[in-house]
Formats: C-alpha cells, sequence, structure tokens
C-alpha cells in the first residue's frame, strides 16, 4: 500500500509547508512546533517504531521530509506531542493585563501583584518588631540602636525582586506567610543585636495579621498612587469639555426622541459632576485593619505578657501603619470595608459607563467628529470608518472591572465560623478589577482627547426641530389662563411638520399680552435652553474651589 505522510505544523509569524506523500507500505502523523519561524524537531513514537522528521527550513517557512520510518507501524497513529516549554511574556500571558495591555496598567504592579503582596508582609513584620521594642513590658526586645533600625527599615526601604524570589523559594517549602518570617531571620542573622531577638518576628501573630494589613496597604497606595489621579484627569477633562461647550445648544432626546434644548456643556457637567462624588466617596472609604491574633482575643499575647494592654498596642500599631482600627474581629478583618470601596468602584465605573455610551451616540448621530490618528484603520474594508473604539474599549473593561467588583465585594464578607480560606484565592484578584478600571479609564480618556464639536450638525438638528417650543408656549399660556394650552398645541405638533413659520403663525393667534407674545416670538430652538450655561459655570467654579 502506498505510504500516506500527514504533516501537521504548529507555527506562529510563518507559514509551513506540507511534506510530498511518499511511498511504501505504512502510514503515520507527525506533527512539528515552529516558533517565530523556528522549527522544533519532535519524535514521535508509534508502537515500537519511531518516525523522525528533519526540518530544513528558513524563517517564515518550513519543510517536512522523511528521514527513516519502520515498516512495523500498522495503522494511522495519533502523535502525542510535547509542546516546549512556554516563558511568560507580553505574548504568552493568559490575562490580557498582564500581557496586550501590560503597559497600561504596569503602574499597579509595584501595589497588587505577588511582588507588592510579598514587600508589604515584608513591611508589617519589620514594623511589628520594631513597636515591640517600645513596649516597656517586652524586656526581651529592649530598644534597638539607631543602627539596627537603620538595618531594619534598610530591608524596607531595600527591598527587591531578588528578596521576593528568595521569599518564593522558601514559600515552596512552608506554603505558608511564615515563609516572609524565615527570609527575615536569614536577613537578619549576621547581625548580633538583631539577632538575639529573631524569635520575635511574628510574634503573637496569626498569618491573617500579616495579610490583612498588607491588602490594606496595597490597596490604599494603589488606589492613592495611581487610581485617585486617573480618575482626577478624566473628571477634569470632562469638567473641561463641560466649560468649553457650556453655550453651544443641543437637541435634548428622553426616549430617543426630539426634546426640550440644553447645551452640549450642561450634559457633560453632569456627568463631571456625577463621576466627582463618587471619586469622593472612594477616597474616604475607610481603611481598616486587625492585629488581634488567631480568633481576635489576643489570647497568646496575653499568655505570654499578660499586663500589657494588647488592644491598645494594636490599636497603635494598626494607625501607625495609616490603617484605622477594627478591635472586633475573628481570626480576619471582616472585609466590610472592602465590600463598600468596591461597591463604590462599581458606581463609578457605571457612571462612566454611561457617559461612554453617550458619548458613542452623540458620535453616531454626527455630533462629535474624531481627531484620526495616522496609521490607525477604523475598518479592514471600510476606508472612510472612523470607529470610537476608545469609548467601545472603555466600556468593554468597565463591565470586566464590575464583575470583578461584584464578586469581591459579594464573597469577602462572608466568611464560616471564626474563618475560613475562601477570602484568600479571592483577595489575589484585587488588582484584577482595578487593572480593568484603570484601563477603562485611560481609554475613556484617549478617546475624550480625540472629540470635535461638530456644531454644524448640531445646528441641524435644532434646526429642524421646532416642534420643541411646543412647550414653553403651552405653558405659557397656561400661565395668561388660555383654555386647554396642552391640546391646542398637541393639535399643532402631534404628526404634522412644524416650521418656523407654523410656531409664529400660532402664537401671533395667541389672546396673550402683546409683552409675552414678543417673548415667545424671541424663542428658537437654539436659544430655549434655560439656565443651562449658568448650570456649568456654577458647578465648574465649585469644582476648582473644591
Amino acid at each position: 500500500m502506498a505510504l500516506r505522510l500527514t504533516f501537521c505544523a504548529l507555527m506562529e509569524f510563518g507559514s509551513c509547508i506540507r511534506a510530498p506523500n511518499g511511498s511504501g507500505t505504512t502510514s503515520y502523523v507527525t506533527r512539528a512546533s515552529c516558533v517565530h519561524g523556528q522549527c522544533i524537531l519532535t519524535q514521535n513514537r508509534i508502537s515500537k517504531a519511531s518516525a523522525y522528521v528533519t526540518l530544513p527550513h528558513k524563517v517564515g517557512t518550513c519543510k517536512a521530509t522523511l528521514k527513516e520510518a519502520s515498516n512495523s507501524i500498522e495503522a494511522v497513529g495519533k502523535v502525542k506531542v510535547q509542546p516546549s516549554e512556554i516563558e511568560l511574556s507580553s505574548l504568552t500571558a493568559i490575562s490580557p493585563l498582564d500581557g496586550r495591555y501590560w503597559n497600561k496598567i504596569k503602574d499597579l504592579s509595584r501595589y497588587l501583584s505577588e511582588y507588592g503582596l510579598i514587600y508589604y508582609r515584608t513591611l508589617v513584620e519589620i514594623k511589628w518588631l520594631l513597636k515591640l521594642s517600645q513596649i516597656p513590658e517586652v524586656f526581651e526586645v529592649p530598644k534597638f540602636s539607631n543602627e539596627a533600625e537603620a538595618k531594619l527599615q534598610g530591608l524596607i526601604d531595600g527591598f527587591n525582586e531578588a528578596d521576593a524570589i528568595q521569599v518564593k523559594n522558601i514559600e515552596k517549602i512552608t506554603n505558608h506567610v511564615k515563609a516572609v518570617e524565615y527570609f527575615l531571620k536569614t536577613k537578619c542573622q549576621e547581625d548580633p543585636e538583631i539577632a538575639k531577638v529573631l524569635e520575635f518576628f511574628h510574634f503573637g501573630c496569626t498569618s491573617e495579621d500579616i495579610n490583612n494589613l498588607s491588602h490594606g496597604l496595597m490597596l490604599k497606595e494603589a488606589v492613592n498612587y495611581v487610581i485617585l489621579p486617573i480618575m482626577d484627569d478624566l473628571i477634569n477633562a470632562i469638567y473641561s469639555m463641560a466649560d468649553a461647550n457650556a453655550h453651544v445648544p443641543m437637541l435634548s432626546r428622553t426616549h430617543g426622541q426630539p426634546a426640550s434644548p440644553t447645551t452640549l456643556g450642561k450634559e457633560m457637567i453632569i456627568f463631571a459632576e456625577r463621576l466627582s462624588r463618587e471619586r469622593r466617596d472612594i477616597s474616604q472609604v475607610e481603611i481598616l485593619g486587625k492585629f488581634a491574633g488567631a480568633v481576635g482575643n489576643y489570647n497568646a499575647h496575653v499568655a505570654a505578657y499578660p499586663d500589657v494592654i494588647w488592644p491598645h498596642v494594636a490599636e497603635q500599631f494598626v494607625n501607625s501603619l495609616g490603617l484605622s482600627f477594627n478591635p472586633h474581629v475573628t481570626q480576619i478583618e471582616s472585609h466590610d470595608y472592602m465590600a463598600k470601596l468596591f461597591h463604590s468602584f462599581i458606581r463609578f465605573n457605571n457612571i462612566l459607563l454611561d457617559f461612554d455610551r453617550d458619548i458613542w451616540g452623540y458620535i453616531s448621530v454626527g455630533y462629535f467628529k474624531q481627531v484620526t490618528k495616522a496609521g490607525e484603520i477604523g475598518s479592514s474594508t471600510m476606508p472612510h470608518k472612523v470607529n470610537p473604539i476608545d469609548f467601545e474599549n472603555s466600556e468593554g473593561n468597565l463591565g470586566m472591572a464590575n464583575a470583578v467588583f461584584d464578586h469581591l465585594s459579594m464573597k469577602l464578607p462572608i466568611s464560616r465560623w471564626q474563618r475560613d480560606l475562601t477570602d484568600s484565592t479571592v483577595l489575589r484578584n484585587i488588582g484584577v478589577g482595578l487593572g480593568y478600571s484603570l484601563l477603562a479609564y485611560k481609554s475613556a480618556l484617549v478617546g475624550i482627547g480625540k472629540l470635535q464639536v461638530n456644531e454644524a450638525a448640531l445646528n441641524k438638528d435644532l434646526d429642524n426641530s421646532w416642534e420643541v417650543l411646543a412647550e414653553p408656549i403651552q405653558t405659557v399660556m397656561r400661565r395668561y389662563g388660555v383654555e386647554e394650552p396642552y391640546e391646542k398645541l398637541k393639535e399643532l405638533t402631534r404628526g404634522r411638520a412644524v416650521t418656523k413659520e407654523s410656531i409664529t403663525d400660532f402664537i401671533n393667534g395667541l389672546e396673550i399680552p402683546l409683552e409675552a407674545k414678543t417673548e415667545l416670538l424671541k424663542l428658537t430652538p437654539h436659544n430655549y435652553v434655560g439656565v443651562a450655561a449658568q448650570l456649568v459655570k456654577d458647578a465648574f467654579i465649585r469644582h476648582h474651589e473644591y
């Protein structure tokens, strides 16, 4: 029978050429893996025979030829390919936050990564040893000399990736946060002063005493140093949009239908004010910490040093880290503040999502044009298109962020009895929610920077919508006692084309004072905007005073 060679090439950034069919009496399958045009030789074993493939190739092209095959192969076999080890990179990361979007969210890494967690654990352990040295009753840990304090502080200030790797190597054995304790003992054993008190690292602590304070610090500093500044940039950009367009009239749409005119700036100031309120709420969430031992009662502390008022010491210590003290806890801090914080993020994100969709709609109807960027393609088949991709990306990533925040805020406050471990794995995803949020905020900000107001489109819609003046006319008619004003305007406007002329004729026919009639005749869809511009001015001034 004729030999059948089926060659499957897996290749990135190149093209593979199927090997030619040969002749013979056996049949088999082989496979080669190619990465960036480089072919990897794979030996495939079927039954007791082996098939070998040589791979003469160039970058971007690979050819497979049969080198040797045993006639004992009886049937087509399924070759099991052993994949080569893939190193983590922006191309191989499973999460797009650590891959495609890494450059946009990497500022969060120092706070919310595994490295960040280890750093803050190290900080808490060292700060606790220093605190013990300040308690007179704990005379076994005397006050450190300036040199010893500098040594300990230097371990915090000089903490680097090599230190984190060392901790992770210890953790491979301990599988526990005590890896940080062992790391610090190793670092300090050569210092004669600190070496005497090595066993007071982690004194009286359960792992959650260290972890909850670390998570609190991670959140606080990531939010303060990364998230709030980009929120401020975003909010200020929307305030600036509002101020610049405070007097630009725009047709409102309620239920998608033409409604009383507004100004573009006034509609933007609404979003700026809403986002600003939620930003303040986020900044004011009190981040709590506990430091009360295994079940929150200071059992071990009291057993060792019964004369120390440990709740007071714990409160001082937690406050010294810039966190608020939670005195009533189990083994864990209850995470209620996290639920409050993440719900605040959800509200902020929902408001921004509403903004994204409105801007998307305004772009769709032509109220905004978008500044094009050289080289960018809007559509692979329609060259004229400039898609609102920044607002679409923002919307999509806000949804991802809120999905994570929703689970975090619903799950974290719930723990069986004095603790279960379900919070531990979930807490590792704090950076995911904040990462997608950061990505969304940056996308929206880029989108805002591309917007150009198209006043011609705004004016065209207003010119074609004289029916919106039915509202002020019937309201003035009410003032002067004209019967059935609403019904009269309904008859004039419902299902009919309304023009400037038909409105003028209707006003001239009203039995109202001449002065009132004169004022009504001054109204157009362009100037019937109430105090919209003043609302913008007031909010803009208040924001900058704040």
